[in-house]
């Protein structure tokens, strides 16, 4: 026999321990995938937000210099150069220059370069330097790319900010890392070009855009241009430099979302105009993403542990504290087995094993009372069996006698004698089996028997038909339904001297159910009477309006009711003066039963 403190340790083991480091590893695994679903979520909004405010700020910093359309003195400069419009209105020359300086905060310098004369000035910290002569200026490496190329700007990569005029509007101490954008100026009649502006903006407004929505030191972004330069990064010693393999594998993982080599979630997107083909990238830790997560799986390893300790000094205790008493216990319950109901218990402890012998010891005392009930009603079963017998002589005597005076009356050549003795001999018959299942067919049978009685009583012709299909003749009814019926045609019609009344039965199929129909064409009710025998018909036995007038509609209704459920019953109708009407509505899908 096996111990119960090895058991208790396989119970503990497969019950309690592997499923609990089960449970901790399904655990940290599904709420891993809800963190990384989340932050997918969450990540790609932010960044499809952060993505347009790019977008659109840089649409509106390339395209400010459109602004200079519409002053025509600063654009006069570019048409004529600076010496031929120097006198027709300077100061707004100036302030224009100035004004278009002061339209971005973020704007750190502005260079406008007048082909015509090849002159340049500089608007540093709201100070407008002197002009200065720039023959060279068209060589540029950058300005040529601009001019040659479609479009009317461009942007280079972040630098430190250029002391374009050698002015001394600009200090040396100055040392911001701006990004230059240049716009050529043309002519929009003849398409000659006029000029170019270059904007240096400092970082700061792509620096809250794109750190918005960034955990510091736990998120990196990464902002760059088509050619592979970083125009913005977390990390500012990659600004203006070229991005690193490193981290170009990061951003060239296949699948937004998707893990790099080294677990991180990436997120990349392309922006559009009117920086086409520049990548914004967002690079989470796994080591913060599932920082949680891992505690919480080490957490409950912890408790594990401890657990697992508690469940061994449990198993301890219970096999050297519990296991007398339950072996005791367990020799009564075998002495009980043996037949000895009357085992003695200890009902005087106070812990679960006392609580147990004392349910034991009630439920033997309920046991002994049990079988002394059954033994008694056993008996008294019987007496009432007897009874029952005894109580079926005097019908079964009866209908033996009447078949014997049938016989007479058919020896001594009555044979109307015969027949009304033979259709009583038929009820009663099938009175006295009136709690057995019965058909349509025995309840038409029983009430063509009743009408030869009444035939006889009568001594007229009355008109009756039956009309039953034979799809419904089969078909289990309660008994005693149809008979009733047609006693209550005998009481109210030719007892209240309607003699040439006629009555119909007839059944049909409608839907789910079968109906059987009672109606003659004799006396009939108002609709107040209707009305008032249909509330004491359809009311609850229990309620106080119940009555014993018309009680054997009432009886087959609820013989109905209760054989079926609440949709079968009886309805009736007045026929609109010219007769009364019952019609018995039974469900079909109770035909099985």
């Amino acid at each position: 026999m096996k111990s119960i403190q090895n058991r208790l340790i396989i119970m503990l083991l497969l019950f309690i321990i592997v499923p609990y480091f089960l449970s901790v590893l399904l655990i940290y695994w599904q709420t891993k995938e809800n963190v990384e679903r989340h932050e997918l979520e969450n990540s790609s909004e932010q960044m499809q937000q952060a993505s347009e405010e790019l977008e659109q700020y840089l649409d509106d910093i390339v395209n400010l210099p459109y602004i200079l359309y519409r002053n025509p003195d600063l654009f006069r400069v570019f048409e004529q150069g600076f010496d031929r419009s120097h006198y027709f209105n300077q100061l707004e020359m100036y302030k224009g220059m100035t004004t278009f300086y002061l339209m971005r905060s973020e704007i750190r310098q502005v260079r406008f370069y007048i082909d015509e004369g090849k002159s340049t000035f500089t608007v540093y910290n709201t100070l407008l330097s002197s002009r200065k002569l720039k023959p060279d200026f068209m060589k540029q490496a950058s300005i040529q790319k601009l001019v040659n190329s479609e479009m009317n700007y461009l942007v280079e990569p972040p630098h430190r900010i250029e002391n374009y005029n050698n002015t001394s509007n600009l200090p040396q101490s100055d040392k911001t890392v701006v990004l230059t954008v240049h716009h050529k100026i043309m002519d929009t009649l003849s398409n000659e070009f006029l000029g170019v502006i270059t904007i240096d903006i400092d970082l700061s407004k792509i620096a809250r855009i794109t750190d918005h929505f960034l955990q510091k030191n736990k998120e990196t972004v990464l902002l760059s241009d088509s050619s592979g330069q970083v125009i913005y990064a977390s990390d500012e010693g990659l600004i203006g430099k070229a991005v690193p393999s490193g981290l170009q594998k990061k951003i060239n993982v296949s699948a937004e979302g998707a893990h790099s080599p080294d677990g991180d979630i990436v997120f990349s997107r392309t922006l559009h105009e009117p920086i086409k083909d520049w990548h914004f990238v967002k690079i989470t830790s796994s080591k913060f993403l599932f920082e949680n997560v891992r505690k919480t799986a080490y957490t409950n390893i912890i408790v594990g542990v401890i657990v697992v300790v508690l469940g061994l000094l449990m198993i301890a205790i219970i096999s050297y504290k519990i296991t007398r008493p339950i072996k005791l216990l367990s020799r009564k319950v075998l002495s009980i087995e043996g037949g000895n109901l009357n085992a003695p218990f200890d009902d005087k402890r106070e812990d679960e094993i006392g609580s147990l012998e004392r349910h034991i010891k009630e439920m033997m005392n309920r046991i002994n009372r049990h079988i002394d009930r059954e033994y008694k009603l056993e008996i008294e079963n019987r007496k009432n069996q007897h009874r029952a017998l005894k109580s079926q002589i005097n019908p079964h005597f009866l209908f033996n006698s009447l078949q014997s005076i049938a016989a007479v009356a058919l020896f001594s050549e009555s044979p109307k004698v015969y027949k009304l003795i033979t259709s009583l001999s038929k009820m009663m018959r099938y009175s006295i089996r009136v709690d057995q299942k019965a058909t349509v067919r025995s309840e038409a049978d029983y009430v063509k028997a009743y009408f030869n009685l009444q035939e006889e009583r009568f001594q007229t012709d009355f008109s009756y038909s039956i009309d039953l299909p034979k799809a419904i003749l089969a078909f289990p009814v309660p008994s005693m339904i149809l008979q009733p019926l047609v006693e209550n045609f005998f009481k109210h019609c030719y007892d209240e001297g309607c003699e040439h009344a006629t009555l119909r039965i007839y059944g049909e199929i409608r839907g789910d159910y079968m109906n059987l129909v009672v109606e003659n064409n004799g006396t009939s009710m108002t609709v107040d009477e209707l009305t008032s025998l249909k509330n004491k018909i359809y009311a609850p036995v229990n309620e106080g309006s119940y009555s014993l007038e018309h009680i054997g509609l009432k009886n087959i209704h609820d013989r109905l009711v209760l054989h079926y459920d609440q949709t079968a019953g009886i309805e009736l109708d007045t026929m609109q003066g010219q007769g009364f009407s019952v019609r018995l509505v039974i469900p079909l899908y109770f035909k099985e039963d």
